[in-house]
């Protein structure tokens, strides 16, 4: 199998590194803006450097990676499905949810499979949390606690495009609550604050919040974020039934300390980076794209998809910027 790669940054990179090494991958054909990238990674792993999305495209390729800049999303992504080539881009579709559905419109119906990047889908916790669900051994679930914590924030060039924390960070969590349920948001209530890194204030955004999200069941979930968690990247899950609860996450390397005396858990090295903590889930997502791209599967999580979680994200910044309970209906017939 022949992969392109679009955009070679840290994330394209990892996923160079990753695709070189799965048995079903032969070769790679890789881009950037920044020639000297394209150049350092083809001689890295033995890939063909391209000049442009373009030529990628037209190198034969059975699939795609797109970790372009997200303005670029949109734009690489209807190319590939024109020239019927199946894509893993990673999120979010587009900047705004205006251009998602842009995107959806445009792929909808074309034949043509599209994966975004939601990688907790693939993380082996979170995949046997959804299965407890599934299987009804949790019975039917009350509430649900998702939670990432970021130990810094990303830097001032970052916070002005990304869109505010529930677009950029907390989209994560709404993607997860939606594909463990099964279920869709009904209503969304949000606050924030912010408690250092001037910037992000400055840019209209909040670095700490939380959201509480209504299903349509019934079923509450919390979902928890901020960009200051000096003790490591903590990202994890909690499912609460009738019957039995499971958590994903509750890891010997969770940077958490337990103050109960004699604690020794969790003893580990605390995860401190998103690459860290969701490797193996990077790596079985990209091998489902294999899949994907072979035509032995569908996407494992769509287009359509991306934009229920961005809907989710809208109504949470609505709700931040007005104090108030915002309904989903309302963000989709603004």
């Amino acid at each position: 199998m022949r992969i392109g790669i679009m955009g070679l940054g840290r994330i394209g990179s990892f996923h160079a590194e990753t695709l070189s090494t799965l048995d079903t991958v032969d070769s790679l054909v890789v881009t950037d803006p920044v020639a000297a990238a394209a150049a350092t990674a083809a001689e890295r792993f033995g890939a063909h450097a391209a000049d442009s999305p373009e030529a990628v495209l037209a190198a034969g390729v059975d699939g795609v990676v797109i970790a372009a800049a997200t303005d670029a999303h949109p734009e690489l992504i209807v190319a590939a499905v024109r020239a019927g080539v199946p894509v893993f881009c990673e999120k979010p579709v587009a900047r705004t949810i205006e251009e998602s559905l842009d995107v959806l419109r445009a792929v909808e119906g074309g034949g043509v499979e599209v994966q975004i990047g939601y990688n907790r889908r693939f993380d082996p916790g979170y995949v046997a949390a959804r299965a407890a669900v599934v299987s009804g051994e949790l019975g039917p679930l009350h509430t649900v606690r998702s939670t990432t914590l970021d130990p810094e924030p990303p830097p001032a060039a970052y916070v002005a495009v990304s869109g505010g924390i529930f677009r950029d960070c907390a989209v994560h969590d709404f993607d997860t609550v939606r594909w463990i349920t099964g279920h869709e948001v009904t209503e969304v209530y949000a606050t924030g604050a912010n408690r250092g890194a001037e910037y992000i204030a400055a840019a209209g955004d909040v670095d700490t919040a939380s959201a509480l999200l209504t299903l349509d069941d019934g079923t509450l979930a919390v979902v928890s974020n901020t960009r200051h968690n000096p003790r490591g990247y903590d990202a994890r899950l909690e499912l609460h039934g009738m019957t039995d609860s499971v958590a994903a996450g509750l890891e010997d390397r969770l940077p958490l300390r337990s103050v109960e005396p004699g604690a020794v858990f969790p003893g580990g090295t605390p995860h401190h980076f998103f690459m860290d903590r969701f490797a193996a889930a990077y790596r079985a997502e990209l091998t489902a794209f294999t899949e994907v791209a072979a035509g032995l599967r569908p996407s494992p999580c769509t287009v359509a998809d991306a934009v229920e979680a961005g809907w989710i994200a809208e109504a949470c910044t609505l709700s931040l910027r007005e104090h108030r309970p915002v309904t989903m209906e309302e963000v989709r017939k603004a």
